[in-house]
């Protein structure tokens, strides 16, 4: 390819803002804002400043219509129906997870099951579940071919918490509609930790009937913010606890009662209104990717991933974690440590990841390894960042 087509492609569609020097290769934590999100956010705080379903002027009816057509657009893009599902604004993944899991009804659920493999945002709130519910936790396998092991017996009235892709190796979970399937049936319930299936591989769980799928827009090309869309049902069952203003439809000495919009449920207090808006441009950008730049995201990503795989691969030095294709690159460096490397790279503009990527018990504990290097993939990245990482990250294993 070459010509205009490939300037096309290896444009910064968004980012025109970026230097040509910086190549920025930690996605995973967070991703690049394109300029379209920016302005949303820039528009709401000079534009229409106001407080969001409490207020009857023109600015705060400006808000309720933004807000609410976020929410709608945040299932469409899950594939997920509007009668059977709400949208709820978070402060990420992690605090989704946990807002979901402290507000279950107590001596409703018989056991909480999860990976061995998962990011902290699951494996720690249902630690803390399975102590303070007194219930046993159940850490469950995968097959060579990434398919969960797990005895459907144990899915009774069970608690599910998984992630639908690995955010250390980029490896998908496999069999989640059976697995939703099968725990529905036997009176569980299934939460998704979508953080990094949304951005980079939404087919795992576009269309995905678990009770609750949560993912981070700052993960997703947003502002820094998280969503959850869950089942009414699911949000109707809550026992709360964390509570406070927009909630309420009335209050008294000592009671209160809560009003009936469910999204309400997991959103005590002032919202940050900005970015809920900035989320709605984050996805219709991310929706009008392909026809703008000429590629698809996830065909880009892995294009730019083989590359960068094999040039890895190639040099040596490194053992590098997970398949090739995926939107996430992790090595383990053999003669210098992960931190050390990510620090050289740093210093050459390389911006990546070091450490264990909030998975400790997986990789310290299970696989024994030191501090990785993790390159994770953005839609602003270009050919001429993969070609510059590889030359500089080539140079420095060569020479280790």
């Amino acid at each position: 390819m070459g010509g205009t087509a490939e300037r096309t492609i290896s444009a910064r569609w968004g980012f025109e803002y970026l230097a040509a020097d910086q190549v920025y290769l930690d996605s995973a934590c967070q991703t690049m804002r394109p300029q379209p999100v920016l302005d949303a956010l820039t528009d709401y705080y000079v534009g229409y400043n106001a407080c969001g379903e409490r207020v009857k002027y023109d600015w705060g009816k400006q808000v309720d219509e933004r807000i609410a057509a976020t929410r709608a657009h945040v299932l469409r893009f899950l594939g997920l129906s509007a009668k059977r599902y709400t949208t709820s604004f978070t402060l990420n993944t992690t605090f989704a997870i946990n807002l979901l899991l402290t507000q279950l009804p107590a001596g409703r659920y018989a056991r909480v099951i999860t990976t061995h493999t998962e990011h902290n945002s699951v494996f720690l709130p249902t630690i803390a579940f399975a102590k303070r519910h007194e219930v046993p936790r159940l850490l469950l396998d995968r097959d060579e071919a990434g398919n969960l092991q797990y005895d459907e017996a144990d899915l009774t009235d069970a608690v599910v918490v998984l992630s639908a892709m690995n955010n250390v190796d980029g490896s998908p979970t496999l069999g989640l509609p059976e697995l939703v399937r099968a725990t529905q049936k036997r009176s569980g319930i299934v939460i998704i930790d979508a953080a990094q299936a949304v951005p980079h591989e939404l087919d795992l769980v576009k269309g995905l009937a678990a009770d609750a799928i949560a993912f981070s827009a700052h993960k997703v090309y947003g502002a820094s913010l998280g969503a959850v869309a869950a089942t009414n049902e699911l949000l109707t069952s809550l026992d709360l606890g964390f509570i406070g203003g927009g909630q309420v439809a009335t209050v008294s000495a000592d009671a209160y009662e809560l009003i009936g919009d469910l999204h309400t449920r997991l959103e005590a207090g002032l919202q940050p209104w900005g970015e809920i808006v900035a989320l709605d441009a984050a996805l219709t950008w991310l929706e009008g990717f392909e026809k703008a730049v000429g590629e698809s995201l996830p065909a880009r990503e892995r294009r730019f991933s083989e590359t960068l795989y094999d040039g890895l691969a190639e040099v040596g030095k490194a053992r590098i974690l997970g398949a090739r294709g995926s939107s996430l690159v992790t090595i383990v460096p053999e003669r210098v440590d992960g931190h050390q490397l990510a620090t050289f790279l740093g210093k050459a503009g390389i911006m990546v990841r070091s450490g264990y990527f909030c998975a400790h018990h997986w990789l310290k504990d299970v696989l024994d390894l030191c501090p990785s290097v993790r390159f994770s993939l953005g839609a602003h990245n270009t050919d001429d960042d993969i070609a510059k990482t590889l030359e500089i990250t080539q140079r420095l294993l060569k020479g280790l």
